[in-house]
């Protein structure tokens, strides 16, 4: 199931970038930079999750890096 699903999911970002790339002429490269940034980042984020089910989520890495630091500021 992994890698099906990650090769699916880069046909599926590939397939996203051919169908709106032709359509993005009239915009800005700001607006460019930004559609590339958030699908390059969608992409590894679904990759990611697919190859490594049981990863930690984002809530638990802030509570992971700001524990230490509660820690020196309780009384």
């Amino acid at each position: 199931m992994g890698w099906g699903s990650a090769v699916f999911a880069t046909v599926v970002a590939l397939l996203m970038v051919l169908y709106e790339w032709p359509r993005m002429k009239q915009h800005t490269r700001r607006e460019k930079t930004a559609f590339i940034v958030v699908t390059v980042t969608g992409w590894i984020l679904a990759v990611l999750l697919v190859l490594f089910p049981d990863m930690k989520g984002p809530t638990q890495w802030v509570d992971a890096l700001y524990k230490p630091l509660g820690k020196l500021l309780e009384p």
